[in-house]
């Protein structure tokens, strides 16, 4: 199917338990575009110089400014001199993760929410590991606008703008066949993370749950993941991740009908298993989403205890 739409997925190593990024290549309007990057280390940047090298590179896309999506980008920019173009939203928010004011802050951040300080200091480090992995930034020269139609390989494709996993994370539609990259919205195996990062979205949760419904409606037939495999039926995987986060929520309130707990004390009753450093940062953003969209439902409050938040019904 994928040389039926004239794009090539390249997918990149990653060094974590979810071990690939997928991006991809294919003709554009005045030469070829890529659509994500990967992470900025060595073996990227080889697989990388085997396309550039035999292709005139006018146009680098960033689905969002996560770093296996964003991170080589500003290299690949200076090799290639491309126009880099990506959502505005995760424009400002790529510029402002990687910053050493924003990152000690977290640190404060986890603290208010329990987590030990060892843990907070671990997590902290993990998130500055990378710092170069996403630099240079790269210089974005155009602003993704919802509806905005984009040639890419045989295909034309609107963009469809999804937040949640981030705030301003779009996906790319063709409707006549039925085609959806669903970039980090939608995937076949997993759940896409979906975390509060202590900036931009609130709730991400629940406007990631809006953006399911708002890809529902358009029943797209064969969905091309940025990890995974290809699949085919996009509403029939949409169904299974909200039963996967209305039963989450579901264990959430029990926990805190159980007893009043922090966002530390909530996450080691929701991920009970090992985690490496990196994985708990993400355990923590996804158990402060799903506490945080029950107290915006009315289900549970917040309250300031002893120096650190509780949450308490």
């Amino acid at each position: 199917m994928m040389d039926n739409l004239g794009i090539k997925m390249i997918t990149l190593p990653l060094p974590f338990r979810l071990n690939h990024v997928n991006c991809f290549i294919g003709e554009g309007e005045e030469g070829w575009v890529i659509m994500d990057t990967g992470l900025h280390h060595e073996t990227t940047q080889k697989m990388w110089e085997q396309h550039i090298e035999t292709k005139p590179i006018t146009d680098i896309w960033l689905t969002h400014y996560h770093p296996d999506h964003y991170g080589y980008a500003g290299r690949l920019q200076e090799k290639t001199k491309a126009r880099v173009s990506m959502p505005k939203r995760d424009a400002q928010m790529g510029r402002q993760a990687w910053q050493k004011e924003f990152i000690n802050h977290v640190r404060t951040h986890y603290a208010k929410h329990g987590i030990p300080t060892a843990m907070a200091h671990q997590m902290v480090e993990n998130t500055r590991e990378f710092v170069e992995r996403v630099t240079p930034h790269p210089r974005v020269d155009h602003h993704f606008s919802e509806g905005e139609c984009v040639q890419f390989g045989k295909y034309t494709y609107e963009i469809i703008f999804t937040p949640g996993h981030s705030d301003g994370l779009i996906c790319l539609y063709n409707k006549d066949q039925g085609v959806l990259f669903s970039t980090d919205h939608i995937l076949p195996k997993i759940t896409p993370n979906i975390s509060y990062w202590f900036h931009g979205d609130p709730n991400p949760l629940q406007t990631y749950l809006q953006s399911l419904e708002k890809v529902k409606r358009l029943d797209a037939h064969y969905v091309i993941p940025s990890h995974g495999k290809p699949f085919y039926g996009a509403n029939e995987r949409i169904e299974e991740i909200v039963d996967h986060h209305e039963e989450r929520l579901h264990e959430t309130l029990e926990i805190i009908q159980k007893q009043d707990v922090t966002v530390y004390e909530a996450c080691k009753h929701l991920f009970p298993k090992s985690l490496t450093i990196h994985e708990q940062r993400f355990a923590i953003g996804e158990t402060l989403a799903h506490l945080d969209y029950l107290r915006y439902a009315g289900e549970c409050r917040r309250e300031w205890r002893n120096g650190r938040w509780s949450y308490v019904v």
